[in-house]
């Protein structure tokens, strides 16, 4: 049965391809190769450390099976060979991606009360543009936080999908499309010079942008356009096939594999060194070889068949899996199981009927119902997001209030708004700060300015608390990822010294500047820092610095038992000495370089017991929103009072009218 359907896959595939460009199996093969590489990778890094590579495999196939089905295939003119090309793309790509997207954004709004960065990189990913948002969200692929977005690994659907905008236009007026006398020459010219720009970017990237250098396209179109160079090099110079052929491919893979294990400080030589190979072996698997054998196996190339809905729901498993009995050596199996379950039933039920189907007979109908899917899925992942947000979360929901901000601010001029207080933009204009960051019980009370990143906007509810119940007056303004004093560290230098000119034109005899930052950097930052304390000190007031808190590897959420998490990971509870290590650094810095004149505050005293630091409080609230930031009610209800203390032992309070 399974040989069966495999030849009928191969003979659907020759029938649909030139004449030149049969099906080849071992292709399939290699696809499956790749998409374990992959999954092995995502369930534990430790075992494959470079199995990601296997996206970059899928790349190169990519290329070189779009180019094969492309050329020579017959087109009345331009508008028929690329209306064709993406009704074929539509049928290829939608359904599957559409289920996929739809049953895992219910699945990710029952076990996470703020699923919005999932469903917005799934709304992206229908649209083949989540790379760029997970870049636009400075997403780093490699850490912790990416495992908890359950389609992060669409940002490679998202090239691929932009790589195939581009290309049937280099393919129909090259000539290549439709087999002009110089057109392989032509494709081949231009991708080549596409491909070394684009190779180009990609080393000039990788050291200084990371994010960019892997999830924009043209950065990545170099892999893709290797196996177009690939193909068009068989079809036109025998010779160079005939050389690859002598390659044993088993060698190739050997090498493909160690690659795979070489550290991360050379991710970049990695990805050059798999994409080369992979296009050796592409050319070097031939009939009796052994490697051969091993990719064209019924059950291999099966995989292989399946790769695309693998690929989908893979993640899907592991991540909603992170968010509920979490990986562990007993569940792998189920895991697994439940991976080819899915994948199985979404090739043989959703993929190929519908891919193979003539859908409406007309091509301009088949594009116009697959937009109107789109916008469909589209509609239901907003409703799960904006009016059905929370309502069907499995579990308490005054637990998942406490994660959240738990003031609904008062946006009225007047009334203090931490909301518009916290920008992302690292180039903001300062005539965009709300009238309510600054609030005042009487002008000639004391004022308190505060400014930071993200580490001093979680504090919010104390700036609140500070206002209302002490009558301080408050000025706050924080940048998202911009350290206050930092230097010019992701471009940050312009906004911050904007914040640094507001403080000191605002600031009067009396008054305090605090500055609560993620880290200091090094001994340059605390100069800066001390150089700015003069400034404060010359208009009368004086400089306090937070030290930073404890943090902890995974979200807070997921520290939390409930009955769909029953487990919760060993490094949600650390004992207070372990903190106090994490930030030692922090206080070696200040110790031997900080101005005496300058208080530091160290909210740790105040979130963590004699022995432990959690998460958590003794009646088990979250003190944590994520794995680094503090949630509204430990805000209020343990830094609020430490620091009023502090505050008072340090005879900084001045009396108020």
């Amino acid at each position: 049965m399974l040989a069966r359907d495999i030849a009928s896959q191969g003979t659907d595939n020759a029938n649909n391809a030139s004449k030149i460009s049969r099906y080849r199996p071992e292709i399939d093969g290699l696809r499956a190769f790749a998409v374990v590489a992959v999954i092995i990778n995502h369930f534990n890094k430790d075992i494959l450390p470079g199995g990601y590579l296997g996206v970059d495999i899928f790349f190169v196939i990519s290329g070189y099976v779009i180019t094969s089905s492309l050329f020579g295939r017959p087109s009345k003119d331009f508008k028929d060979f690329i209306s064709g090309f993406y009704e074929r793309r539509i049928k290829r790509l939608v359904p599957a991606l559409s289920v996929f997207v739809l049953i895992t954004s219910i699945a990710i709004c029952l076990f996470n009360p703020s699923p919005g960065l999932s469903l917005r990189t799934g709304l992206t990913s229908l649209f083949g543009l989540s790379n760029l948002y997970l870049l636009k969200n400075s997403t780093d692929y490699f850490t912790q936080s990416t495992e908890l977005n359950v389609f992060t690994h669409t940002w490679s659907l998202g090239v691929e999908e932009q790589f195939y905008i581009l290309f049937p236009f280099l393919i129909w007026f090259s000539g290549f499309g439709h087999q002009t006398k110089n057109g392989a020459r032509n494709l081949f010219l231009i991708v080549g010079a596409l491909t070394i720009a684009s190779l180009t970017g990609f080393l000039y990237l990788y050291p200084t942008n990371q994010p960019a250098a892997y999830f924009l396209m043209p950065s990545r179109f170099w892999e893709m356009a290797a196996g177009c160079l690939i193909f068009i090099g068989f079809q036109k110079r025998a010779s160079i096939e005939q050389f690859l052929e002598k390659v044993p491919p088993l060698l190739v893979l050997a090498l493909i594999v160690g690659v795979m294990y070489l550290p991360m400080s050379l991710a970049a030589t990695s990805t050059i060194a798999v994409v080369a190979l992979s296009s050796i072996l592409i050319a070097s698997l031939k009939k009796q070889t052994a490697a051969f054998n091993i990719f064209t196996h019924p059950r291999v190339v099966y995989i292989g068949l399946i790769s695309y809905s693998l690929y989908l729901w893979h993640w899907g498993v592991l991540s909603i899996s992170r968010w509920t009995i979490s990986i562990h050596w007993w569940s792998v199996p189920f895991q697994v199981a439940l991976m080819l379950g899915l994948a199985v039933a979404s090739y043989r039920w959703i993929e190929t009927p519908l891919r193979k189907g003539n859908w409406f007979g007309e091509r301009w109908k088949t594009l116009v119902v697959g937009g109107g899917v789109l916008v469909i899925v589209s509609g239901g992942l907003f409703a799960l997001g904006k009016p059905l947000k929370g309502k069907i979360y499995a579990s308490n929901n005054e637990f998942a209030r406490l994660l959240t901000r738990s003031r609904n601010y008062d946006n009225s001029e007047g009334a203090y708004s931490g909301n518009n207080c916290h920008f992302k933009d690292q180039f903001f204009d300062t005539s965009l700060i709300s009238p309510t960051c600054t609030v005042q019980k009487n002008p000639r009370n004391q004022t308190i300015l505060f400014a930071g990143n993200s580490h001093m906007d979680h504090f919010r509810e104390m700036h609140y608390m500070l206002h209302e119940k002490n009558e301080l007056n408050i000025f706050s303004v924080t940048i998202s990822g911009c350290l206050f004093l930092g230097g010019t560290y992701q471009n940050c230098g312009i906004s911050q010294s904007k914040i640094e000119d507001l403080i000191l034109e605002k600031i009067k005899r009396g008054d305090l500047v605090v500055i609560s930052n993620s880290s200091i950097r090094n001994t340059k930052m605390i100069k800066t820092i001390n150089a700015f304390a003069k400034e404060v000190e010359k208009k009368g007031g004086r400089l306090i610095v937070f030290s930073p808190i404890p943090t902890y590897e995974y979200l807070v959420l997921l520290c939390s038992r409930d009955w769909f998490r029953p487990f919760v990971y060993a490094s949600c509870k650390k004992t207070v000495k372990d903190a106090q290590e994490e930030v030692k650094s922090f206080f070696d810095l200040t110790s031997g370089y900080l101005d005496k004149r300058i208080l530091i505050y160290n909210p740790l005293l105040a979130i963590c017991s004699k022995k432990y630091c959690s998460p958590f409080d003794p009646q088990s609230k979250p003190l944590y929103v994520d794995g680094n930031h503090l949630t509204d009610y430990a805000s209020s209800e343990y830094v609020y009072p430490d620091f009023i203390s502090f505050l008072s032992r340090n005879k900084v309070l001045t009396d108020r009218d």
